[in-house]
């Protein structure tokens, strides 16, 4: 038998190991994000009457997200 695997060596070790905080998972995370994806910039200028039909996405006017 190898000492690798027995028991009394083993015991225990996975069973306090902690996680670091940044990598918890991602419903903690409640931040608002500040910077808009160009979809949703595009969306949010048709909501707000800015966009025109066959304007390019290419070079968008800065937006702030809605509060």
């Amino acid at each position: 038998m190898c000492g690798l695997t027995s028991p009394s060596i083993l015991d225990g070790f996975n069973e306090f190991m902690s996680q670091h905080r940044s990598l918890k998972g991602a419903s903690t995370i409640a931040a608002k994000r500040n910077v808009l994806k160009r979809f949703e910039r595009v969306e949010l200028l048709k909501k707000r009457s800015q966009w025109k039909d066959g304007q390019k996405v290419i070079g968008l006017p800065k937006t702030k997200p809605d509060v």
